[in-house]
């Protein structure tokens, strides 16, 4: 009997596998694949908390297969070529898989598609990963849409998305298993120094874990969402599955339904769960946006920054910028539990990002790449898209001249100043009226705190007032062009 091939790529999951499903559903005995490849995403392969979470990921998986009598194949390498040589040795009837979004994706699966022809197997591919396909949503003029509000509302008028898939009770496993690299042969885990530890004790990566992170939010969060969301010392108010969406754990349909049956269950919630909702549809948006331009990486989508003014690349500022240095507390806050967990609150994202573009001048793409390389969360659509927002060059973007003030962000969202205490510890004993501005205590205060600015803590790393106006004056050259 053939086979029937499941590629496993950002849909690690069991429940709600459209690809899965209708591999099962086909009769055949199933051989489940994952293919590591960093040749293909270019400068686009998985950075080091990515590769983290994906050990432990695939670790999770494996064990559901195996308790299921089938075994994951794990390999590495050029995915098109991989697959040649599997459907060279064995018989396989069709290759299943869900359908991608980045750059790569497209030349990707006409590889696959042109491998299944040659070996004369059926080539299947499936949705999955996002809530609606991008050619779904449109303008009235058949276009794709540039700003986030209408096209929101265009996903409220549209058909919803289907209820979710069960995840299967058996699974036929094949009459002999191929050969599969292990695990630790892929080499995902950290050489040498290892900065993980901190990255475990904050997540468990695996569908498991999705479940219990969306049942903790439904139990917890959810009802003061809305209020407290943009609170970073408040984390039990989000929903904390950003990397578990990323790495397929769980689908953005099955928490969309979820939602949806909290409201219909208790209509009080209603306000707070779509606004939730509307939060994921930016992840949506985001991924249409990559779609639709594919240079979104790389390329900011309004043309004319390309000749913005980048200042000199200062490593040293850079550096202390990334191990969270600054001398203004929220934005050290930010980078340093960016470091020690593999995640930043959504709004201190926005205050680090703003503080590296507008205040150091330094080229958003420099940050989108530490992102790339230190989030568990790392997305080639929302990292690329939210930079370019907070730089003012993509889509429905802040304008430049909104330029996010670290004090006042930080007075405004950490009132009490939990979230700097936190990560900052070293600043923890002063009184909440300097926790976010240190240099303006008295030398009274600073003493009774153990704070010495400047050694045990640093002074600010520039003059805000400075870097202010210069980046207005940066923005002003290319203004005329907009």
């Amino acid at each position: 009997m053939p086979h029937s091939l499941v590629l496993f790529q950002e849909n690690l999951r069991l429940t709600d596998n459209p690809a899965l499903n209708a591999a099962i559903e086909a009769g055949n005995p199933i051989i489940p694949l994952f293919i590591l490849d960093d040749e293909t995403p270019g400068g686009w392969a998985l950075g080091g908390a990515s590769r983290w979470w994906l050990h432990q990921s695939l670790c999770d998986l494996s064990a559901s297969f195996e308790k299921m009598g089938n075994r994951f194949i794990l390999r590495r390498g050029r995915t098109d070529t991989v697959l040649a040589d599997i459907l060279a040795g064995a018989d396989i009837g069709g290759v299943y898989f869900q359908r991608g979004y980045a750059p790569w994706s497209r030349g990707l699966e006409d590889a696959i598609k042109r491998v299944c022809d040659d070996a004369g197997a059926d080539c299947k591919r499936y949705g999955g990963h996002l809530l609606f396909e991008p050619e779904a949503i449109r303008t009235q003029q058949g276009r794709p849409y540039t700003v986030f509000t209408p096209f929101w509302r265009a996903c409220q008028e549209y058909t919803p998305p289907s209820l979710p898939i069960a995840a299967p009770k058996k699974m036929p496993a094949p009459n002999g298993f191929l050969d599969s690299e292990d695990l630790d042969d892929l080499e995902l885990l950290p050489q040498g120094f290892d900065w993980t530890g901190g990255l475990a004790e904050t997540w468990m990566p695996g569908e498991k874990g999705a479940a219990e992170r969306l049942d903790k939010f439904l139990e917890g969060g959810l009802s003061d969402y809305k209020q407290k969301r943009d609170r970073p010392g408040d984390a039990h108010a989000t929903s904390m599955l950003s990397p578990h969406l990323r790495f397929g754990e769980i689908s953005a349909r099955s928490i969309w339904w979820r939602i949806k049956s909290t409201i219909e269950a208790d209509p009080r919630t209603a306000g707070n769960g779509m606004h939730y909702l509307r939060e994921l549809a930016w992840r949506e948006f985001s991924y249409h946006l990559l779609f639709n331009t594919p240079d979104l990486p790389e390329t900011p989508l309004r043309k004319n920054f390309e000749a913005f003014p980048w200042g000199d690349v200062d490593v040293r500022q850079r550096r202390k910028w990334q191990k969270g240095k600054t001398g203004f507390p929220i934005v050290d806050a930010g980078m340093r539990q960016l470091w020690q967990t593999g995640y930043m609150h959504n709004r201190v994202r926005m205050i680090v990002a703003s503080f590296l573009i507008k205040d150091l001048l330094v080229d958003w793409r420099e940050g989108e790449a530490w992102f790339w390389d230190t989030l568990v969360d790392a997305d080639i659509a929302n990292n690329s898209a939210s930079w370019q927002w907070v730089a003012g060059c993509g889509a429905d973007a802040a304008p430049y001249f909104r330029i996010f003030n670290p004090v006042l962000q930080g007075e405004k969202f950490d009132p009490e100043g939990a979230y700097v205490r936190q990560y900052v510890p070293e600043i923890a004993k002063l009184p909440d009226k300097f926790i976010h501005k240190p240099w303006e205590a008295p030398d009274a205060v600073l003493t009774d705190a153990g704070i010495v600015l400047g050694d045990t803590y640093p002074m600010p790393m520039v003059d805000r007032k400075i870097t202010r106006q210069r980046a207005l004056d940066a923005y002003a050259t290319i203004k005329q062009s907009a």
